[in-house]
This record gives C-alpha cells, structure tokens and sequence, in this order.
C-alpha cells in the first residue's frame, strides 16, 4: 500500500485487526451518502457501510456503541 492511497477498511479501535495508528495520526475524511463524518469508528468502501458512535453511551468494556448504516462511502487522506 503506498502513502497516499487509503485502506478498504479502517477502524479507530486499536484491538481491532483494521487498525492502523499511523493513517489515523495523518488524519482521515469520511464521506458517507454526500455528509462529512466525524464520528465515524469504522468504515469499509468496498461493502458500503460505515460504523458510527451512539451519543456518549458505551459498553460494559469503555467501548462506544455504535451502529452500522449502509451506502456510499467516500474516504480520503486530510494532510
């Protein structure tokens, strides 16, 4: 993968196996069905859905619950 092109899948959990801190450091844009997301904990292009937070509220783990809404996603690097 070189430095400029952005992974199918990205997720902000760092136990998760799509987890990458460099990219996230640089700073990743996230349109989804033509909005900009910003509280976006997951995404994946190529299946068209992105995961994000509910509110405040998290699990009995300190995890944010989220929940997974379907269509187009645009993603890209900010820097």
């Amino acid at each position: 993968m070189s430095a400029d092109t952005v992974p199918d899948r990205l997720s902000v959990n760092p136990e998760s196996p799509f987890f990458n801190g460099d990219l996230l450091e640089r700073g990743i844009g996230v349109r989804f069905k033509g909005v900009e997301k910003t509280n976006v904990e997951e995404y994946c292009i190529s299946e068209g859905w992105v995961r994000v937070a509910v509110g405040k509220t998290v699990d009995r783990h300190g995890n944010p619950l989220t929940m997974k809404l379907q269509g187009p996603v645009e993603v890209w690097i900010k820097d």
